[in-house]
């Protein structure tokens, strides 16, 4: 411990990247409009059918309310009129922490990003074949975490 405590700055913030994991973080979102619907992207880099939540990774210094919004913004042109935290989760695979929003959009999906193949709204019994058991089950935990989405 002694030693540790004076080493370098840089040696010990080597040694830290050395033996603490490393894992990147998104902010995801559950929106729901005044029907019920939930919006999901079918996704160009997204495995298997690409539907999912919308969402993507914060960068370096943003928070991720901001990170969700800005994702938001470039990949479908919508923006949210509110959004809380529904969910923290970690994956093993890929090493990364999803942190998850529930939301109230604010207007309609507009112009889309060449990542995104489509936007659409799904009522709950209806959601796309396609949709990983993953995603659903996150869906049904969102929305059953808090009754209803933020007003």
């Amino acid at each position: 411990g002694a030693l540790w405590r004076h080493a370098p700055k840089r040696v010990r913030r080597w040694g830290v990247r050395l033996v603490e994991p490393r894992f990147a973080v998104t902010a995801g979102a559950v929106i729901v409009d005044e029907r019920g619907r939930v919006l999901l992207l079918n996704h160009v880099f997204r495995v298997g059918s690409g539907w999912g939540i919308p969402g993507g990774f914060m960068e370096k210094g943003e928070q991720p309310e901001e990170a969700l919004r800005r994702e938001l913004r470039e990949e479908i042109g919508l923006e949210l009129e509110s959004a809380e935290i529904a969910i923290v989760r970690t994956l093993k695979k890929p090493t990364q922490v999803e942190i998850i929003f529930r939301c109230r959009p604010r207007g309609v999906p507009g112009e889309q990003s060449f990542e995104i193949k489509s936007a659409e709204w799904f009522a709950l019994d209806h959601l796309p074949p396609g949709l990983s058991k993953d995603q659903r089950e996150l869906i049904g935990r969102v929305l059953s975490n808090g009754a209803k989405p933020p007003d």
